[in-house]
């Protein structure tokens, strides 16, 4: 059985203020909370999903909150922007507009690897950009939840490429195509002068959600992760089974990895690439309306069976993130 990795999954951040992160995520950028819970590796502080109605694989932008973290210090061996996309490059105009009408810090629209885009940083200095699909093809978009303040035709649609920035590609290179599978598309240059070109893996059917594009910098110390960076990114598989046989297929390879990983929503398997960055994959599956109405999504806190008996316990821990829902 041939193993395809589909594209991206999800990608993990860090924020210092769940609240704030909550307020700018569903307010300014208009995604759906589509699931409140703790980290289970620290049940004392959140970890917050976002994504498109219904949270589908693909769409889901996630953060660890660590009150006490300081600010990201940007380097090499980073993820060091995660992409959005939205429908068209008319969104960008729309979105343009909205962050200067709510203070966001952000640039100007822009072509980067054939495509318009809009960077911007959210409030801890999280470093995005906005990717028109206006010609995409290949994995397709969610759809943007309903209630969003963002009108629909300029809403969110899910993840676009994540953005590597490391000392020496070739060596994720090798992770990206031998091990996983990505095919090299294509490259474009640096955004800094003297530096190799940017290069473009895809996976699966393709298309802006199922890329990552990676960046060779000789100019830059080592990233020191904080609020405003991103801990993960993780990559889809279809099912239980044919994670079990990424799991052995990773084992081969004896890199440092963490093994069949239950997380409740969908299992996962993690691991670090040669140059310290740390890849997940997951399962499409259960998905975030096992526990939880689909219509009710993110309204209270959601705790694995396995937490359930500590519910107490955590919840006298978390404010409160003034839902109003």
């Amino acid at each position: 059985m041939s193993l395809t990795i589909k594209g991206l999954h999800h990608v993990s951040a860090i924020t210092a203020k769940a609240p704030e992160n909550f307020k700018f995520y569903t307010e300014v950028l208009g995604l759906r909370l589509i699931k409140k819970t703790v980290n289970q590796d620290d049940i004392s502080v959140y970890h917050l999903f976002y994504g498109d109605e219904q949270g589908n694989p693909g769409t889901e932008l996630t953060f660890f909150e660590i009150p006490n973290s300081g600010h990201n210090r940007d380097g090499n061996n980073s993820i060091s922007a995660l992409s959005l996309r939205v429908p068209n490059d008319a969104a960008l105009t729309y979105w343009e507009q909205r962050f200067t009408e709510y203070h966001v810090e952000h640039g100007a629209i822009t072509v980067l690897g054939g495509r318009q885009t809009l960077s911007f940083r959210d409030f801890e200095g999280q470093r995005f950009l906005l990717v028109s699909d206006e010609f995409n093809k290949g994995v397709a978009g969610g759809k943007p939840w309903a209630k969003s303040p963002v009108p629909a035709q300029y809403g969110i649609v899910g993840l676009g490429p994540a953005h590597l920035t490391v000392e020496t590609a070739d060596l994720t290179a090798v992770i990206l195509e031998e091990l996983l599978g990505f095919r090299r598309k294509s490259t474009y240059p640096s955004t800094v002068a003297g530096q190799p070109d940017v290069i473009v893996f895809e996976t699966g059917e393709g298309g802006s959600g199922a890329e990552v594009h990676l960046e060779e910098r000789n100019d830059l110390e080592l990233e020191h992760l904080g609020r405003g960076g991103v801990h993960h990114v993780a990559f889809r598989v279809d099912n239980e089974e044919e994670l079990k046989q990424w799991i052995e297929r990773v084992g081969t390879l004896r890199l440092p990895n963490s093994g069949f990983v239950d997380r409740f929503y969908f299992r996962s398997l993690y691991f670090r690439e040669p140059n310290g960055i740390l890849f997940e994959l997951a399962t499409d599956g259960p998905g975030f309306a096992t526990d939880e109405p689909m219509e009710h999504l993110g309204e209270s806190l959601a705790l694995p069976p396995f937490l359930e008996s500590k519910r107490e316990q955590i919840e006298a821990y978390l404010k409160p993130l003034d839902t109003h829902q």
